[in-house]
């Protein structure tokens, strides 16, 4: 296969084959499935985000943290490495190996952020609702 360069049309590539990977995943593809409502909008949304990020291109704006929040009682540190590897695979599949490190090292850096993100709003929640008068 030849790999796909780093640009727009690479990145939409990229997303699409991940993400039928992701909705073909036995623990990803329900969740997804439950939270996406329009998959061509939120292929289109995604790719502005590695845009962004790959990029420097400012397209994404969007807040990542409220709107996994909506879904934070389904989201497993397990999930977010079975992610991160289906994302490992697909990279290195797609894109040559320099940008599928950097892509990697995205995807685990955002990972990471995502989850303590998760987890502050969640223990803020818990601690709001124990001292409710």
């Amino acid at each position: 296969m030849s790999r796909l360069p780093l640009n727009e049309d690479g990145l939409a590539t990229l997303v699409d084959a991940f993400y039928t990977r992701v909705r073909a995943d036995p623990k990803l593809g329900p969740i997804f499935e439950d939270a996406v409502t329009n998959w061509p909008e939120h292929l289109q949304t995604l790719t502005a985000f590695w845009s962004s990020v790959m990029l420097g291109t400012g397209r994404y704006k969007g807040q990542p943290v409220p709107v996994h929040m909506q879904h934070r009682d389904r989201i497993t540190p397990e999930l977010f490495d079975r992610w991160l590897a289906l994302w490992g695979e697909t990279t290195s599949t797609h894109m040559p190996a320099d940008v599928a490190a950097v892509l990697q090292d995205k995807a685990a850096n955002i990972a990471r952020s995502l989850q303590l993100a998760l987890s502050f709003y969640a223990k803020r929640a818990m601690l709001q609702r124990n001292t409710a008068p």
